[in-house]
């Protein structure tokens, strides 16, 4: 077989070769896959890729496990919505739609539920509407130790049962987690850094577990590009990252409030508990992002 580009007519009924060298260009039967291989593995992220791949064997109907129903919740009376101008002592809400992106990228369909002021009742009534309408609760803010950081007790009064509070990870210690029946609930740092790497680290995992995804995330191995330094290692640490030719590079980075440091990260690189140093060429877990 030849391609009709590399072919000139001579006649009705001849051409003649003007290419070097061909190959055979002949495909064999069931070249691709063969009858009884597998064409797709239980616990499998469905991608485009699948799709198509379904489409040709014919599959129209899989079998799918459900998307989780999760709910977004902002807590303070200090956030006000990106439309509105902030005041004296107020932020936009970053994390609210920052949270329902990132459920959507998960596989999960997000509700965002707006923002709790810091009144026990309205955020005792949201909690409480969050969980008879979701699987997953998601409140990020009011779960440290400041004068209206009452989420806790509020979860507790909504009979949830706090199965931690906290993590050793630096950003995201105040990380509190709870669940009732075969409701879970997570209460999320108001750092929009903090709040970003903790679902990225805990949260997108569990959704994919949910829906049976047998890996739900994927680490690489890679050496990092420059020294880096810190003061403390009692946490293990995730800093937004670039990968570069096979290496990488942290970014500039200010701290758990530092949004802006996430815009150009391709990833989030773990420094482990225990260590202050690394050198050039030293291995480090990457999570792409």
């Amino acid at each position: 077989m030849i391609m009709v580009e590399e072919t000139a007519g001579i006649s009705p009924d001849k051409v003649s070769f003007t290419g070097d060298q061909t190959k055979s260009n002949i495909a064999p039967f069931a070249q691709d896959i063969k009858e009884g291989e597998r064409v797709l593995a239980t616990g499998t992220m469905i991608g485009p890729q699948h799709i198509a791949i379904m489409a040709a064997v014919g599959y129209v109907s899989p079998r799918v496990a459900a998307m989780p129903k999760v709910a977004v919740i902002s807590t303070g009376d200090e956030i006000v919505e990106p439309h509105l101008k902030p005041g004296t002592s107020q932020i936009r809400n970053s994390n609210g739609y920052q949270l329902a992106a990132q459920v959507a990228q998960a596989g999960a369909v997000a509700s965002y539920l707006g923002i709790a002021p810091d009144r026990e009742e309205d955020t005792f009534r949201l909690i409480t509407d969050a969980l008879a309408q979701s699987d997953v609760v998601l409140l990020t803010g009011g779960v440290s130790m400041g004068t209206f950081d009452f989420v806790p007790k509020i979860l507790e009064q909504a009979g949830i049962e706090i199965l931690f509070r906290t993590v050793a990870i630096q950003p995201g210690k105040p990380t509190i987690f709870g669940i009732k029946g075969d409701k879970r609930v997570f209460g999320l740092p108001g750092n929009p850094v903090s709040c970003f790497t903790i679902f990225e680290i805990l949260v997108r995992p569990m959704l994919c577990k949910m829906m049976g995804v047998l890996e739900p995330v994927r680490n690489l191995r890679l050496p990092l590009a420059m020294e880096y330094q810190r003061k403390r290692s009692d946490r293990m640490q995730w800093l937004p990252v670039q990968i570069r030719e096979g290496k990488v590079y942290p970014l500039e980075y200010h701290g758990s409030a530092h949004i802006f440091s996430l815009a150009t990260a391709h990833a989030i690189a773990a420094i482990p508990f225990g260590i202050t140093n690394l050198n050039p060429g030293d291995l480090i877990d990457v999570r792409p992002v």
